[in-house]
This record gives C-alpha cells, structure tokens and sequence, in this order.
C-alpha cells in the first residue's frame, strides 16, 4: 500500500566515550538498594507478525525472541497510534496523542512537540534517581520551529528529561539526514554549514524528482527531495556534507552508543531509551546482512535490527546487568511493505504475514495498525510467561512511578497497570481510543469499535485504513482478523460503546500551545 557520507573520523569519534556524554552524566546520589536499570527499546514500522516469536516462519528473530522467552510476550500489547509520531508522543508524555494538535507525522525541522514545563517519562525516571538517555530514533521534534542547525538545537532531548542523547531528528527518510549529540550536530564542519527547507529546495542541489541517475533507490511515490547517500529524501538541506550520515553504517552506531551508555553507567541506576530505526524506509542494512532474508532489504534491515538487540543483550550480560535490568521490547506502530520506495517488499514478502494474524497495518485503524509486538524481561522478578492482558506504551509512565514510589501533579491519559506489565496480572487496561491517521477507533475488553469515515482515496487504501460508511463492530476474542462485522446483531452495544468512545473523546484535557 503506498501512502503518505557519513566520514571515517566522524565514526571514529562516535565509538569512542565523548567529553560531552561524560560531562553530562554526573554521578548519582548512592541508593540503599539500587532501583533495577531501566532499558525501552522501540522498533520503527515493525509489525506484530514480523518476529519468530509471534508466529513468522520465514524470519528467524533470536535476539527479539530471547527478550520473550526469558520474560513475558504480551499478545494484547498496543500502541496509541498507527504512526510514529503520535505514537512515540504518547510513549514521552502519558497522554492521547490527540489531545496535542501538534502530535502528527512530523517534518524533519518540526518544533518540539512537548511541553518542557510537564511531566515526561525520562523526567519520572530523572526524579527517582535514574541516569537517562536517549540513543537512535526520535520524531517528536527539535527546537522552536526555526532551528539553526549550525548551533546547540534547543529545546530537545535535554529539556524533557535526558540527561545524554545521540539521536537523528526524524526519520530516515527526512532531512536532515545527520546526527545530534546533546542538541548538536556531529562532525558538523562550520565552513559548510548545513541548511534545511521543505518547502522548496536550494539552488544548484540535486534532487530525487530532476536527478534519477544520481539514485542507487528510487522512490514509488514521494522522496524527490534531497539526494543524500544516493538515496532521495523527503525535504530539502544544503551543506552539511561531512556530518552526513550513511545508512548503512546507522545500526552498528546506535548500538555502540547504547552500548557506551550502558557501560559508563553500569553503576547507577539508569534509563535508557533505544529507538531502533528498522525496518523504516529507506531499508538500506549493513551489507553483511544484504540478501539474508531472501525478503529483500525489508526482511534484511529486520535481521540487523534483531542482530542489534541480541548484542545488545550480551552486553548486559557482559556486565553482570542482566539479572536486574527490566527490558522492554515493542515498536512504534504496526508494519507496511511499501512504504515510498521501489525496494520489492511487496514483490518478495511472499507468504510472511507482516501483521500475523490481525487486519491492517501502518496508518490502519483495524488491529494491525496498533497491536505489536511488546515484550518485558527482568530476570530477578518477572517468570517467563505469555500473557494476554490488555496493555499500551501510554501506560508505562503511571506504572513505573508506581514501581519506582513516585508521583506528579499533572493529569495524563498513563494508567497505573503495574501488575500486567509484571506478570502479576491478566487485568489490565479497559479501553483505550486507538489513532489511525487522522482517525479514531475505541477498544474496550474484545470489542473494536471503528466510527464511519468519508474514503478520500482508493476503495483497497480506504479498506486497508478502515474508511467507510457504518459502524464496524469487531469481537476480537473470536474474529482477531476483524472479518465480521457485528454492529447490526449488537445494536444496544454498538450503542453504549459510541457513548462511551465519544465520552472519552470530549472529556481528555488537550494540551494548550506553549
């Protein structure tokens, strides 16, 4: 469904402990007994049938599954949103990403999306004690909508509770295709200084759209924008060349920054968010995992994303962290195939079932869309279990300052569901008011609820997301692929969960500009 270089000093300097991480890390005040590390690792695009460990036979996903095996796989494990942006909004912040106007599929030059005055879930874990750090993929915005990249950007990860990030600002397909580091760009040369726009591009810069032969991937719909990495981008930047990065060198770099976290605050207590950009377009893996899957370089980028995780996981044991580190493993959204790019994930994914066994996908209102995969290990308190309780990322917020004996003035959308999260439960969430793109759907216990909506695209698009006139009613107990459309047997129900959808809908606070 088709919708909406980096140098060798530069990673040089990348592996190595910088002064401006160990700066920023100021020991903690010594506990009595040290809180368990905290460890959030989020996949991009990655669908819930994506992983051995939830049912694909053709992908083999060791180092994913080893987090499930060893801890508890949630089968009813969801996000607030079928896109990244929303959804990853909702991660931070403990709210709807709906009650932010702002919370939508961001430009690469996006102001910060979050109030830096509220609550945030690094801050939670800042005011326990905790280390924090940000390392990978972000996409809820940098700076004041009018960013100089050529200087600290600023507000970021600092203000809403990290005390370390190296992230990219967007997505892999969004200018500016280079790293930040505690709010500045890496290996940045200031005689070059870099540019971004999108609304129109540099004169004299090469593009996707007027320079195909300058192109090793070429879009199927979008991405005329910048060339960088002979790849085209959606945007458009000028300058910058030397802190450019290279696809193919992004997945071995986050880890090693992880990594470096990890090992330079493997005596406090510390929390680290991991955002892992697999398997977002452009799917442009290490070559050592070039044509691995045979499902093309969706199912390759797939492998090195659990190729990260699994040595990432060693590491923790490497140190002697495992025992008392809770690991979380989920993704941001449901799956797509394509995705902007001629890059035959249609073509090869044969009968791998992106979405397993649920309807839909990225952007989707069905299942799909916001089921995924979601895992927790920590070996010291939690037994190995498959649970079916009822959860979202939006609650880990309310939970965790509920494990960690905190509390905070602000009203969020976060539900305490400790005991669920632990394996101590079945009971977890309700309800939950799930997002589409642009578009809302209500879950509460087995039953789906998706509101009519006008169709401005294809019949096979406006299918896929949920569009249509009527009501739909689902019981996912027993139609988990959401093929049998209840509303007109149930009308009292469909009733009483129209009320309750549009309830919750009107009565969430929204968030004022700041």
């Amino acid at each position: 469904m088709k919708l909406f270089s980096y140098t060798l000093g530069l990673m040089a300097s990348a592996f190595s402990p910088t002064v401006a991480m160990t700066a920023n890390l100021q020991p903690q005040q010594e506990q009595k007994d040290k809180h368990p590390n905290v460890i959030l690792i989020v996949a991009d695009d990655l669908g819930y049938g994506d992983l051995s460990c939830y049912g694909a036979h053709r992908l083999q996903t060791p180092g994913m599954d080893r987090i499930a095996n060893e801890g508890i796989r949630f089968t009813q494990g969801f996000c607030t949103a079928a896109t990244s942006t929303p959804s990853r909004y909702s991660v931070m912040t403990g709210k709807y990403p709906w009650s932010n106007v702002d919370a939508k599929i961001l430009p690469g030059n996006a102001a910060l999306i979050i109030d830096t005055q509220k609550i945030t879930f690094p801050k939670l874990m800042k005011q326990a004690g905790y280390v924090t750090g940000s390392v990978g993929k972000w996409h809820i915005g940098l700076g004041d909508g009018n960013v100089d990249w050529n200087k600290e950007v600023s507000p970021g990860a600092a203000e809403i509770g990290y005390d370390y990030s190296f992230i990219q600002a967007a997505t892999n397909d969004r200018v500016p295709c280079v790293f930040l580091e505690n709010g500045k760009v890496v290996g940045l040369d200031p005689n070059d200084p870099l540019y971004v726009n999108y609304r129109k591009n540099f004169p004299g810069e090469p593009t996707g759209k007027n320079n195909p032969e300058l192109l090793r991937m070429y879009p199927s719909v979008g991405h005329a924008g910048s060339i960088v990495n002979g790849v085209p981008r959606i945007g458009f930047q000028k300058g910058g060349k030397a802190a450019q990065w290279k696809d193919e060198e992004m997945a071995e770099l986050f880890l090693n920054k992880a990594k470096q976290f990890v090992n330079i605050n493997k005596e406090k207590s510390f929390f680290l968010y991991y955002g892992l950009h697999q398997p977002h377009v452009p799917r442009v893996p290490n070559e050592r995992f070039v044509g691995k899957s045979g499902m093309g370089p969706r199912g390759d980028a797939i492998l090195e994303a659990d190729w990260c995780v699994s040595e990432f996981l060693k590491e923790l044991d490497k140190l002697g962290l495992t025992e008392n580190t809770i690991v979380i493993f989920t993704s941001d959204n449901g799956p797509v195939l394509d995705d902007g790019y001629k890059d035959q994930a249609e073509e090869l994914v044969g009968d791998h079932k992106i979405a397993g066994p649920l309807r839909g996908g990225k952007t989707s209102m069905f299942d799909g869309g916001t089921r995924i995969p979601f895992m927790l290990r920590w070996p010291a308190q939690v037994k190995p279990q498959v649970s079916d309780a009822f959860i979202c990322q939006m609650d880990l917020l309310a939970s965790f300052a509920a494990l960690l004996g905190q509390t905070y003035p602000d009203q969020l959308d976060s539900e305490n569901t400790l005991d669920a999260f632990l394996g101590k439960s079945q009971e977890g969430r309700k309800e939950l008011v799930i997002e589409g793109m642009f578009n809302y759907a209500y879950r509460q216990g087995d039953w789906a609820l998706i509101p009519p909506y006008y169709n401005p695209y294809s019949k096979e698009d406006g299918e896929f997301i949920g569009l249509g006139y009527g009501y739909k009613l689902y019981n996912l107990k027993e139609d988990i692929s959401q093929q049998n459309n209840l509303a007109e047997k149930y009308p009292e129900l469909l009733g009483k969960l129209i009320n309750r959808f549009e309830y919750l809908k009107g009565h969430t606070d929204k968030v004022t500009r700041y």
